[in-house]
Parts: C-alpha cells; sequence; structure tokens
C-alpha cells in the first residue's frame, strides 16, 4: 500500500463489528468508506475550502449497516426495484419469490444481496487511483429463482470520482433473468432537498401504479411534455416535488456517458450520476423514517423495475449460461 501523501491508499479498517474498506485519494482530499456488508457504500467525503463534506447520505452506524434501513446505497441483482407480486414468468415456467406468503406480506424487491457477506477478491492503490473488488456466490437456486449468477463489483476512487463496474456472470446450465441496480442517497447540504437543483436528461416518464408497478404496456410511458411537474430536463429546484419516479430514453454526453446533475446553488457545490445506459430512478426520500427529504436517491438501473414482468425488457434481462454481463456507473464531483 503507498505511503507517500501524493499516493492513494486502500485499506481494510472496521465499523463496529462491521468490517469495511477505506479508498482515500492523495492527501486525504476524497474519502471513501465501503461495508463488506451488502457492499453497501457508507460515506464519501470532499475537501472543500478546508471544510470536509460527505456527499452520500449512507449508513451511519453498524447497527444501520445490519439492519438496512431504506435500503442505503444498496447493490440490487439479480434485480433491482420490484417485482410484481412476487412473481414473475421466464422461459415458459412460472416463478413465485414468496410461496405460501399471501396478502399485503407478499413483496419482493432489491434484489437477494443486500445482507450478504461479500469478499474482498482485491485491493490496490497507486498514485493514480484506489480500488477494491467485492465478490459473491450466494446468488444460487432459491425458491422462485432457479438460477446461479456469481456477482462482482469494482469501485475506484480516482481524480474523476467514483466508477462502480459490475460483474454478472451465468454459472447455472440455463438462461437466467439478471440485471443490476444501485440504490444511493446524496447529501448536498445540511437542509432539506428542496432547495437542490436537479436534472435528468430523460424524455420519457414510466408511469406506475400505487405500489410503483409500471402500468401495462404502452401506458407505461409518457413523453415528459405531457407531465410538466416531473419534467428535469433543464435544470431546476426541486421545491416541493415529490418524487418517486423512473426515467426512460435517458440522453448520452459526447463522451457516452448518461448524466443526472444534483446542485446546491447556496454553496454551487453539486455531482453528477452517471452511467452508460439504463434507466434513472429519482427518489426525494418522503417515506423514509430517517431524515425524510434530507437526501435524495439517484438510483442508475440497468433496466425499469418489474423488467422480469416486462415482455420489451426480455432481451435486456437475459443471461445465458457462461455469458457475463457488466454494467457501468458512478459519480463526479462538480466543485464551485
Amino acid at each position: 500500500m503507498p505511503s507517500n501523501a501524493a499516493c492513494y491508499t486502500a485499506e481494510r479498517a472496521r465499523l463496529g463489528e462491521q468490517e469495511i474498506v477505506v479508498l482515500t485519494g492523495p492527501g486525504a482530499s476524497r474519502r471513501l468508506r465501503i461495508a463488506r456488508h451488502g457492499a453497501a457504500l457508507l460515506s464519501f467525503e470532499v475537501a472543500l475550502d478546508g471544510v470536509t463534506h460527505d456527499l452520500a447520505d449512507g449508513y451511519r452506524d453498524a447497527a444501520e449497516v445490519a439492519s438496512r434501513p431504506g435500503s442505503r446505497f444498496a447493490i440490487m441483482v439479480p434485480f433491482a426495484g420490484r417485482i410484481a407480486d412476487a412473481r414473475y414468468r421466464f422461459d415458459g415456467q412460472s416463478q413465485d419469490l414468496q410461496p405460501g406468503v399471501v396478502g399485503a406480506a407478499r413483496a419482493s424487491r432489491h434484489g437477494f444481496v443486500r445482507d450478504t457477506e461479500f469478499e474482498i477478491t482485491a485491493l490496490e492503490a497507486d498514485e493514480h487511483a484506489a480500488r477494491v473488488t467485492l465478490g459473491t456466490k450466494s446468488i444460487r437456486p432459491q425458491p422462485g429463482y432457479p438460477h446461479a449468477i456469481d456477482l462482482t463489483v469494482t469501485f475506484t476512487l480516482d481524480a474523476g470520482g467514483i466508477t462502480l463496474e459490475v460483474r454478472m456472470r451465468n454459472v447455472g446450465d440455463s438462461a437466467a433473468p439478471c440485471f443490476f441496480g444501485w440504490h444511493p442517497y446524496f447529501r448536498l447540504a445540511d437542509t432539506t432537498v428542496d432547495g437542490w437543483q436537479l436534472q435528468i436528461p430523460a424524455q420519457t416518464l414510466i408511469r406506475t401504479d400505487a405500489d410503483l408497478i409500471a402500468l401495462p404496456g404502452a401506458a407505461a410511458f409518457v413523453a415528459l411534455d405531457e407531465v410538466p411537474a416531473l419534467d428535469f430536463r433543464k435544470p431546476r429546484l426541486l421545491g416541493d416535488s415529490i418524487l418517486d419516479h423512473e426515467y426512460t430514453n435517458l440522453t448520452a454526453d459526447a463522451d457516452g456517458r448518461i448524466r443526472t446533475h444534483l446542485r446546491d446553488p447556496s454553496s454551487g457545490l453539486g455531482i453528477a450520476v452517471w452511467q452508460e445506459h439504463g434507466v434513472m430512478h429519482a427518489f426525494t426520500a418522503d417515506t423514509i423514517s430517517r431524515d425524510a427529504r434530507r437526501a435524495i436517491a439517484l438510483e442508475p438501473m440497468e433496466c425499469m423495475a418489474d423488467a422480469f414482468n416486462r415482455p420489451e425488457c426480455a432481451d435486456a434481462i437475459r443471461l445465458l449460461p457462461g455469458a457475463e454481463r457488466s454494467f457501468r456507473c458512478g459519480v463526479e464531483v462538480q466543485l464551485p
């Protein structure tokens, strides 16, 4: 591990009973902490004018890492968001993720790895970056999901910010439905989100029912021109907007990255959450039990929620035996 102050560092540490990894930039200008439990990012500290700002509203202590309130910075595999009634059909077979469960207790969301202890398979740093790769083989046949997926998540901290590279490999003997999503919460100041500016480069909103399941067929998709209250194609204050919505038909910048921008006008501090394809889910955290509306979740997802039940997503989620698919996303810091 480099000891020179001009280099990045990567080291193991602890948060109470939880084992974590700490990636640090030159001169401690930036610091990233990640828990092995769920591969959940805990904090992303950035120094600005001698003051350290934590842009990540992650779990605060070991107890929260274990209980995972709000699924903060959850890695969501083999599916993101919700599956309607915890049921789906794949390759002619009906699947039930909660056999025997009835009524309101039926709920399946955010995949299978939020309570997984990931293994640290690589931990390294040099003068350019620090990175850790966390892996798990925990996605194995279970009720409603007769498939086996090996998963690795690599976090890289460098001068550009944070990059996540996720690799999903089907190690079973049949095709499997599988896709990735990330559930990060961001905080730019010790205020509510109302005074922050948001920009989402999307052309289409995904309409959902009361259970946040997309409406059937073409009814799920509406042009943003028709829903101006939810249109953030141009930067504007969140104000009293209540968001728990997915946006699609995203427009990439010239470098191929699709950037969702969040900025605090009072300080000029901002971030860009980037992805290379997929959908963006924005959630103003109105319904969470801890610090409602004091952070916003900006969630890059490979496919829309309930994709297992969407014919238009069938090709995107299908992972053949022996095949591997990757997804890249990240966070850029925009200093005033």
